[in-house]
């Protein structure tokens, strides 16, 4: 690649904005990913009733239990590891997309879609240890804060156990569930998004790029909700003597609770996510990180 194809990609400004999207998203989201977590590992079992009755029942049941603070259990994890999975997340599929553009500068939908799932793979080198901690932490009674480990100690714990894989737990799960919502979301988001390029300019308003992520990522965050859901039974600890890999999750759970058990949690996964992406989209393209080093916005990569 030519110096001249560097400076035009811009790598250390998307970098840095990958990152301050990230962080802003996960503050203003978490609480509701909280509630999904606790939402979709609710399993039936016969004679025992469900923990939550619904999602108000449930959110009501966290705060009386945490207060507000307790609607931010595992976030510490998700902001230490959040800015540098969304860079990557977001960086590198700018950087397939502009790698797999054609000779006359088009990129067709099919290798959208590559790009995409380059992006889903490259990321779970740290979705797959922050959710596999933020969950367990998620998943702790409020009560029983001061004996449950943090962050910290649990991922010690992992590693005594099991060496560097036990904190990759449920990988098959994020790969797949990331790699699918990432090849859903980036082609609609490019679509929707170059709708609001301004005449004779590459440029697009920070409020655009804003609606563009929340519609392309509700829509992707619901389609790929059954993945989540076996995502998230496989990295619960307290389910792993009970799954034996992904096919088996997702047969016992069709078995013993249905097929809408599948979507369950799918309205607080849109509403998580697609706030999530909008907010990281419009901060990703708002270009902090050029304005803090004296640079031009770079827009994104079309």
């Amino acid at each position: 690649m030519t110096t001249a194809a560097k400076q035009d990609f811009g790598l250390l400004p998307r970098v840095v904005n990958g990152g301050i999207a990230g962080i802003v998203g996960v503050i203003c989201v978490f609480p509701l990913d909280l509630i999904k977590t606790r939402m979709q590992n609710q399993s039936k079992i016969v004679g025992q009733p469900a923990a939550y009755k619904n999602i108000l029942d449930c959110a009501v049941k966290t705060f009386r239990g945490g207060g507000f603070i307790g609607m931010y259990r595992g976030s510490a994890v998700n902001i230490l590891l959040i800015t540098p999975e969304k860079a990557i997340k977001l960086v590198a599929n700018d950087g397939f997309r502009h790698l797999l553009k054609t000779k006359d500068g088009s990129l067709p939908v099919h290798r959208q879609i590559l790009a995409g799932a380059g992006a889903g793979t490259c990321q779970i080198v740290i979705t797959t240890p922050m959710e596999l901690l933020k969950i367990q932490r998620q998943m702790a009674k409020s009560k029983d804060s001061t004996q449950s480990p943090n962050a910290r100690q649990l991922a010690l714990q992992l590693y005594r156990e099991k060496g560097v894989l036990g904190l990759y737990q449920g990988v098959g799960a994020t790969f797949t569930r990331d790699v699918v919502f990432s090849m859903m979301y980036f082609p609609l988001f490019a679509y929707f998004n170059d709708k609001g390029k301004t005449p004779n300019s590459n440029q697009v308003p920070f409020y655009h790029s804003f609606a563009s992520g929340i519609v392309a990522g509700a829509i992707s965050a619901f389609l790929a909700t059954p993945l989540d859901v076996v995502k998230t039974r496989l990295q619960t600890l307290e389910y792993k003597s009970r799954y034996s890999g992904m096919v088996d999750c997702a047969s016992k759970i069709m078995v013993e609770e249905g097929a809408s058990a599948f979507f369950k949690g799918s309205l607080l996964r849109v509403m998580v996510i697609a706030p999530l992406f909008g907010i990281a989209q419009m901060v990703y393209y708002l270009g902090l990180a050029e304005a803090m080093m004296g640079l031009k916005p770079l827009g994104s990569v079309s």
